[in-house]
């Protein structure tokens, strides 16, 4: 059944404010994109901006969660359809990171923050984290089952070195933004045989 009424708005205006905020936190950074600003953005208090979220922490874990939803749709879920050219959707991926430095940070911080078992980001992290390794891990067991990347490949340990990576780099860019991330995780692709698909035999 269709939402209608004051829900249908709720869940509109709660569409906007992240789609919103998604907008002010690439433009401005993270730490400059404070609770009133976000509010302003939108036309609503700071408290009627939290209304729809419940916590500044709830609000910030749902705008990281409406990232990663724009992004899938760009990139995808299918095993089948990231394998077809692993290393570009990688490199793309990564690529991402460094023209959305305001959300980057903010993954950062909530990534440290949601470490702890009650924080509100916790279970969201952790089944982030086991989603990328599953997706990546399932691309590359069917590289590897073509003959595509090397048939010594874990894929599973593989897939959790890349991510580790990608966070590992994600933190020291945040110090360093001359460090060219997508160069360095090109090089650990290359040292692992995942190679690009114009360089794969038919």
């Amino acid at each position: 059944m269709a939402a209608r009424g004051p829900y249908k708005k709720g869940v509109a205006k709660r569409a906007e404010i992240l789609d919103t905020a998604v907008e002010v936190i690439e433009r401005n950074g993270y730490s400059n994109a404070t609770v009133k600003e976000l509010a302003d953005a939108v036309g609503l208090s700071q408290n009627g901006l939290l209304h729809y979220f419940g916590s500044k922490d709830r609000l910030f874990l749902e705008i990281l969660r409406h990232r990663d939803q724009q992004l899938t749709v760009q990139i995808g879920t299918d095993p089948h359809r990231i394998a077809s050219d692993y290393r570009r959707r990688v490199l793309d991926a990564t690529d991402a990171l460094a023209q959305a430095p305001g959300l980057l940070q903010l993954g950062l911080r909530l990534s440290v923050d949601a470490s702890e078992p009650a924080h509100p980001a916790h279970v969201f992290f952790a089944q982030r984290y086991e989603a990328s390794r599953e997706i990546s891990a399932d691309a590359l067991t069917e590289l590897r089952a073509h003959g595509r990347v090397p048939a010594s490949l874990d894929a599973e340990r593989a897939a959790t070195l890349l991510i580790a990576a990608m966070e590992g780099l994600q933190a020291q860019w945040s110090y360093d933004p001359s460090l060219d991330m997508t160069a360095h995780i090109a090089y650990l692709l290359d040292a692992l045989g995942i190679t690009a698909a114009d360089d794969q035999p038919s």
